[in-house]
């Protein structure tokens, strides 16, 4: 099984996160922010990958810290339990439709971090939840991750449609980047020979 546990504390979070790669969506999700909650759901549901994650942070100032250092330890986790890579499909890539939105998201698992990331939010809050948010979430994990992942909202008109369709697809996108193919046995998925 491909499990990793990380606990990332600093002046403004603690955070204890674990997960596997190869579970079923199991969860316990306790980050303080009801709306990360929900999101982070759709990644262990849709990417049938089992997250555990307590986190307690500085909510009494503003979210930013707690989205973006979730994001970073959820990163850090992916990295130690993909290990050498050896296997992998390294590609993914998903589109999801949640009524009128369509989200489009791809992942390389390159060992190089890139985000490109092309969302125009409908309104600036969903609940009380800051949308600007959802980039540093993705930004703090693709920086931890050492993936490439691109992001597009192809469309949409609520806000809430486009975030939660941006989620469940990069949970479809990551479970099918990280999937042992049977013909990839023993093989590095790069002409470098490391990822």
């Amino acid at each position: 099984m491909r499990t990793a546990q990380v606990t990332r504390n600093t002046n403004e979070t603690q955070i204890n996160l674990s997960i596997n790669l190869d579970g079923s969506g199991n969860k316990s999700i306790d980050t303080g922010i009801p709306f990360l909650d929900h999101m982070i759901d759709q990644i262990s549901r849709h990417g049938l990958i089992d997250i555990m994650i307590k986190s307690h942070g500085d909510l009494h100032i503003d979210d930013h810290h707690s989205v973006e250092d979730i994001g970073i330890t959820l990163g850090m986790a992916i990295k130690e339990s993909l290990g050498d890579k050896v296997g992998i499909s390294r590609y993914g890539e998903s589109f999801v439709p949640l009524d009128e939105s369509l989200s489009r998201v791809v992942i390389d698992c390159s060992g190089r971090p890139h985000l490109e990331y092309n969302v125009i939010f409908t309104r600036p809050h969903i609940g009380k939840f800051d949308v600007d948010l959802i980039r540093e979430f993705f930004q703090g994990l693709v920086n931890h991750a050492l993936i490439t992942l691109h992001i597009d909202n192809i469309r949409g008109s609520n806000s809430h449609h486009q975030c939660e369709s941006i989620f469940k697809a990069f949970g479809i996108a990551l479970r099918k980047a990280i999937t042992k193919d049977v013909r990839m046995a023993g093989i590095m998925p790069s002409t470098k020979g490391v990822l």
